[in-house]
């Protein structure tokens, strides 16, 4: 079978690459670029703890190490600190940021250990064709040629040449928000937490009173955002180096500290959402697919879930045959939930920009800003927690033996200590994207004994005959607690980590129907498109 062609060599390509690797699918990535990325500093990532998840477990590296977790968050109106939050055990780490050029350098680093995956420097996709039996591109440049694939996902930004090809409609708003951007090294009173803070007292007047964000790096670096009044004025090196100094002063009691200004830079927000993410064997993710990021909201981060809900599709249709209603769930699945952002975003912009006016006298208006704010700029509500996928498509009707547990249908679990098939303890979240469905068992008290003695005891036998029954590859775990589940209670959980359903006991029958649910019905049947992993060629060209 043909290799799967990623259109775009961004973090949301190279993460793709790495999600389908892991499931043993081939892959080409069609880099325009020279195959390495320039450094940037005032360009960089938040991310928030699963995204941090998702790429340690497939770089194998530890990503904290390579940018700075925010010990805490603070946000202030004028001088008033209206938020103070400090990062603990107990309210989970903080979010991770890091310079772009180094997520996708940790990235390349990763991929270049991967056999079943080829990466094409200085090819520019200039053509598609599609027929049913798959998909074939063209290339210009020094390297321009034809490539044949199974499948094609255009992960190849805003002006996504994939989406073009296709006649996809990108609607949506332009310059909803526009920031200068600054990178410099210097002491801030707040050394290792993020602020965010609005209508700062030395700018008393006018629509750039606004907001500035401060961000904390590695190595003393700060990066540091104003939001710019509406409209297409200039951003000159003069007005940036103003407002530096004019903010460095502000937060040192009117003395400017020393800075090394390392990077400058003007980051444009717009909000846009394709009309289709796919169009026969042409998939979209990423910013090709959408644009957000208002109100502190990551668009990238939105990008590196759509890999990882396509990526266990794209590999189960790919080893096992035309699984279309599965496919069709990315798209149903996965802009559901950025709609959802975008009207949240959109919602919110009236209130957080409008300026003065009633609402401005409205009590407690500020701190419920501020909370909105504070949402998009952590990850979290509305705004920026993981989307959960309870109207998806995959969703199985009413089970009989369903309870309910702290995780509702269709959100990704919670990560606990899990005891694998081969007696081992690790956490739930690191057997995740292998392509299998995952079985897990709440049984307190298995953690003492050595699996030897309580595997074939109990419940277990019956379990494990109902796991090999399953329409499809799938992985039975122990654990001996979950989160509002009660002992004996049985989770059956996507690749990707989205809970399906959670069982009363063992309940073959209900674990069938529930499984067959999240793959989108019946198995194709023998000989309708199917394919055998491990290939062995990285990428087909003629």
């Amino acid at each position: 079978m043909d290799p799967v062609i990623i259109v775009g060599a961004g973090p949301v390509g190279l993460t793709l690459a790495l999600c389908l690797a892991r499931q043993e699918v081939p892959c080409v990535v069609l880099d325009e670029g020279p195959g390495k990325d320039e450094p940037r500093l005032a360009r960089t990532v938040v991310l928030p703890e699963d995204a941090v998840a998702l790429l340690e477990r497939l770089t194998g590296a530890p990503l904290s190490r390579a940018g700075f977790r925010w010990a805490g968050w603070r946000s202030m109106r004028r001088r008033q600190v209206m938020r103070d939050i400090t990062f603990d055990d107990d309210s989970g780490p903080g979010p991770l940021h890091l310079a772009q050029h180094v997520l996708t350098g940790t990235l390349r680093a990763a991929l270049a250990r991967e056999s079943l995956v080829k990466i094409a420097a200085d090819s520019r996709l200039d053509g598609i064709e599609q027929e049913s039996s798959g998909v074939t591109a063209h290339t210009r440049g020094p390297r321009g040629t034809w490539w044949r694939g199974s499948y094609l996902v255009g992960c190849d930004g805003p002006r996504s040449t994939v989406r073009k090809l296709q006649d996809i409609r990108f609607p949506g708003r332009t310059a909803v928000e526009r920031h200068a951007v600054a990178a410099l090294r210097t002491e801030l009173p707040w050394s290792e937490e993020a602020l965010l803070h609005r209508s700062p007292p030395w700018r008393t007047s006018g629509p750039s009173a606004g907001e500035i964000t401060g961000r904390p790096l590695p190595d003393g670096v700060w990066r540091l955002d104003w939001l710019l009044p509406p409209g297409k004025d200039l951003v000159t090196p003069e007005l940036l180096v103003d407002r530096v100094r004019e903010t460095l002063a502000g937060w040192n009691g009117g003395d400017t500290p020393a800075y090394e200004l390392l990077d400058t830079g003007v980051h444009t927000v717009h909000h846009r959402l394709a009309r289709r993410w796919r169009v026969g064997r042409v998939f979209l993710a990423g910013d090709a697919a959408h644009l957000l990021g208002a109100l502190g909201t990551q668009g990238l981060v939105e990008g590196l879930r759509d890999a990882d809900n396509l990526a266990w599709k794209l590999g189960l249709a790919w080893h096992g045959g035309p699984y279309e209603a599965l496919l069709d769930s990315y798209q149903a699945e996965r802009r559901a939930v950025i709609a959802a952002r975008l009207r949240a975003a959109d919602q919110a912009l009236p209130l957080l920009r409008g300026g003065g006016g009633l609402r401005g006298y409205v009590p407690g208006a500020a701190r419920g800003h501020d909370a909105l704010l504070t949402e998009g700029h952590l990850g979290r509500g509305a705004l920026g927690a993981p989307g959960a996928y309870a109207d998806s498509p995959l969703a199985p009707e009413h089970l009989d033996g369903e309870t309910p547990v702290a995780t509702p249908p269709g959100a990704l679990v919670t990560d606990v200590q899990v005891t694998a098939e081969d007696g081992s303890f690790v956490p739930l979240h690191d057997r995740l994207g292998r392509g299998a469905l995952l079985v897990v068992l709440i049984a307190p008290g298995t953690g003492v004994w050595e699996r030897k003695h309580w595997v074939t005891a109990g419940v277990m036998p019956r379990l494990a005959a109902a796991v090999t029954a399953l329409p499809y590859r799938a992985e039975l775990l122990v654990a001996e607690g979950y989160p509002g589940a009660g002992a004996h209670t049985v989770l059956l959980v996507r690749p990707d980590g989205h809970l399906v359903t959670a069982l009363n006991g063992v309940r073959p029958a209900d674990l069938y129907t529930a499984a067959e649910a999240a793959l989108g019905g019946p198995a194709p049947t023998a000989g309708a498109g199917t394919a055998r992993s491990g290939s062995g060629a990285a990428a087909g060209s003629r």
